[in-house]
């Protein structure tokens, strides 16, 4: 991995110097687009509708639209927010873990000590596990302000997570919700008997992404044979059996659930899991 920049963490008087790294990775096939007709690639051109040239992207700069006028704003701009250009993760609170709404999360990012940071980074890092607290941050990265929220992963290493602002989260007001029907004991039954037969402790290294897997089957199939590939034999597909009235539209909530049961106790191994 590489370093996308350094902070300092700051909480009280004490500074904790980090290198920072993206944590994930985007593991999807890359396409592009072309003509159905010719196979010709498409292009988009940043093209002014002034003077109508194509346009390099160093002359570009952003605009806000006030309606009847525009306010232009170039990186001088910019880069002159104070907040913009802060180097540092201010910890600003203290709060207990389980009260951070994953919804909330948006992009997550390793912290590496630097020299001289190696002490006040793990005395951070056990504050963090012996309280079950997470630090609330503030900090720029890339021309923008986030808050954030800082803990620690299970590898010791600690973990930067942006977080949506407050305003960014919509209220969700149903009112198909405000008087829910009546859940027959049975069915309560029935529901968490479905829960039990699917408990697990959760490991993502359990899972694959099977629909990349395809596409990247279908593309060596295609470089190997051509537009007359037969997409049924590439995937071995099949006429498969289904329970009686599976087809069917299930109206009886009681008869699902006691289905779905019954078709768990049938069936060993987990759908769309790697085989261990």
């Amino acid at each position: 991995m590489r370093a996308i920049g350094k902070r300092s963490i700051s909480f009280g008087l004490v500074s904790v110097p980090v290198k920072i790294y993206t944590a994930t990775a985007d593991h999807d096939i890359a396409l592009h687009q072309v003509h159905d007709k010719d196979g010709g690639r498409i292009h988009y051109e940043r093209r002014c509708d002034v003077c109508g040239k194509v346009i390099p992207f160093e002359h570009i700069d952003h605009a806000y639209d006030a309606g009847d006028r525009t306010v232009v704003l170039d990186d001088d701009d910019l880069e002159s927010l104070p907040e913009a250009s802060r180097d540092d993760v201010e910890v600003v609170e203290f709060v207990p873990s389980d009260q951070l709404d994953p919804i909330t999360f948006e992009r997550s990012y390793y912290l590496e000590p630097e020299k001289g940071g190696v002490k006040a980074y793990v005395l951070l890092r056990r504050t963090l596990e012996r309280t079950d607290r997470t630090a609330i941050v503030r900090f720029a990265l890339r021309n923008k302000t986030h808050l954030g929220a800082l803990r620690v992963h299970d590898d010791g290493v600690m973990v930067l997570q942006s977080l949506l602002w407050g305003d960014e989260v919509r209220d969700a007001d149903f009112s198909v919700l405000a008087k829910p029907p009546r859940v027959t004991p049975k069915e309560q039954e029935l529901a968490d008997s479905l829960v039990k037969s699917l408990e697990a402790d959760f490991n993502p290294a359990d899972y694959r992404d099977e629909y990349q897997e395809e596409l990247q089957k279908l593309i060596d199939a295609k470089l190997k044979k051509g537009d007359a590939v037969d997409t049924a034999a590439t995937f071995g597909e099949e006429a498969e059996g289904e329970d009686e009235g599976a087809g069917a539209e299930v109206v009886d909530l009681m008869e699902a659930l006691r289905r779905s049961v019954d078709k768990k106790r049938s069936s060993s191994g987990r759908p769309r899991r790697t085989a261990n």
